[in-house]
């Protein structure tokens, strides 16, 4: 990253719909358990979105409380970035429908695609954007609605997922806060190891394929578990190497809230106690490309993460996709 400009994590924010579905209500649908499902990937309970919650009502929620936590408006904000892929509708973005929920009259909004690790790829991005001085205040969201995307009848996936939203807000700065440095990796000949076939342009849907159910989430779990696990772990390596930090410099670790049995992993191999993670899958699921915005925000509130700490954030998703980025938290917009 160059020197002299940078972009700091100046508000924070989340949304979730307000239905809690539990572990109990899903072993009367499927053959399942709320042990089964705690003990195997650490969730109780998920929200799940109503009819009148599409992903861009979450999106400006979340994105209306990181403004409030910012202290600006959404006149304020020229950029408005959403890292979906569950969007409102095929196009236009998502972001411009943010852009209008937040009752904004100018700027540019567009989507970014990474799956769940869509937030990470989303800060690299976003900060760029702001270190070139195309953008000044810039509102980045994570949304997902993934429980659109799931087989109710299918205990392998619908245990995992949930919907939300989280936020920040990015303010260019001349103090070395937020982003520090990334660390962004794919290999898409894994595409098929988790995907939602029908509904694009390779396989656009029909009403016998919609019948067939190949519209929803497919995916292999014992393959994907092996590959978060390593790459989360090359990749948080990197990405702290490149800031100039060890491991020890990190104050907390924001990963991918998919599983918990994930995270104990990569807390394994990094060699670092639990406590220096955010964990709340239990409450939230696997929300996507909303988890590590959402643990974040939940993190900050919590007076997690004080002002100077180095801060962690890695993900993994399907694509396949991985990344880790550093951002060192606080401080005030230039």
């Amino acid at each position: 990253m160059s020197s002299g400009r940078y972009a700091a994590l100046t508000g924070w924010g989340m949304a979730v719909p307000q239905r809690i579905v539990t572990n109990a209500e899903l072993a009367q649908k499927v053959d399942t358990s709320d042990e089964w499902i705690r003990t195997r990937t650490g969730i109780r309970e998920r929200r799940v979105a109503g009819p009148d919650e599409p992903t861009s009502a979450l999106a400006a929620a979340a994105g209306q409380a990181a403004l409030v936590r910012a202290g600006l408006s959404a006149a304020d904000i020229d950029m408005v970035i959403v890292t979906t892929c569950t969007p409102d509708r095929p196009f236009p973005a998502t972001a411009c429908a943010v852009q209008a929920r937040l009752g904004m009259a100018h700027g540019s909004a567009f989507d970014l695609v990474a799956a769940c690790s869509g937030f990470v790829y989303g800060m690299t991005v976003a900060s760029g954007l702001v270190r070139s001085g195309v953008s000044r205040n810039l509102l980045l969201i994570g949304a997902d609605i993934f429980t659109h995307l799931i087989n109710w009848n299918d205990r392998n996936t619908c245990v995992l997922f949930g919907d939300g939203a989280g936020a920040v807000v990015l303010q260019a700065t001349d103090a070395p806060l937020g982003l520090l440095s990334a660390n962004l990796g794919s290999w898409g000949e894994g595409e098929d190891l988790m995907v939602a076939e029908t509904g694009g342009t390779r396989q656009p849907a029909t009403p016998e394929l919609l019948a067939s159910g190949s519209q929803f989430v497919t995916m292999n779990g014992r393959e994907i578990f092996k590959h978060a696990v390593r790459e989360m772990c090359n990749s948080a390596q990197r990405a702290v190497e490149e800031a100039g930090l060890t491991l020890d410099d990190i104050a907390l670790v924001v990963p991918h809230q998919a599983n918990v049995r994930i995270i104990e992993a990569v807390a394994r191999r990094l060699e670092l106690p639990m406590d220096r993670f955010v964990v709340n899958l239990d409450r939230y699921g696997n929300t996507s490309a909303a988890s590590v915005p959402i643990a974040l925000s939940e993190a900050a509130e919590q007076g997690r993460i004080p002002d100077g700490a180095y801060v962690l954030m890695t993900a993994f998703g399907g694509g396949l996709t991985w990344g880790s980025c550093v951002v060192r938290w606080g401080g005030s917009p230039k």
